[in-house]
């Protein structure tokens, strides 16, 4: 059995931001998936940085166009397996403002979607 992925999102102070951040914790929570600390990576932490580079799938949950996940994991070499943007979703990116809950069920499903299609992809079933 392969391990399961390693989830990172954007935890910052956009409702897409916290939307990104609220499926990461549920994909761990539900045991879909192992979230690891971003900030971690970017702040060169040689224990999260040795797990971000063990080869099991990663996911990335950015909540807008800057894509801080993804680039916080290229700073060290390293390709999310599957990269979602929740913008792309039509999330609107709301300073001083919660994300919406009915977005987050509806989006939820998309979210597995993605995961689901990248880690098959990438030949861990």
């Amino acid at each position: 059995m392969s391990a399961k992925p390693i989830v990172y999102s954007c935890s910052g102070c956009s409702s897409a931001a916290q939307l990104a951040n609220h499926f990461a914790l549920r994909l761990d929570r539900e045991g879909r998936a192992d979230m690891s600390c971003i900030a971690g990576i970017g702040g060169h932490v040689a224990p999260l940085v040795r797990l971000a580079r063990s080869g099991r799938p990663m996911l990335a949950l950015d909540g807008c166009v800057l894509a801080c996940v993804r680039e916080t994991l290229a700073q060290h070499g390293l390709t999310p397996t599957v990269h979602v943007r929740l913008d792309a979703f039509g999330v609107k990116k709301l300073k001083k403002a919660d994300f919406d809950p009915a977005q987050a069920r509806a989006l939820y499903p998309r979210v597995l979607e993605q995961l689901a299609a990248g880690v098959s992809q990438d030949g861990a079933n």
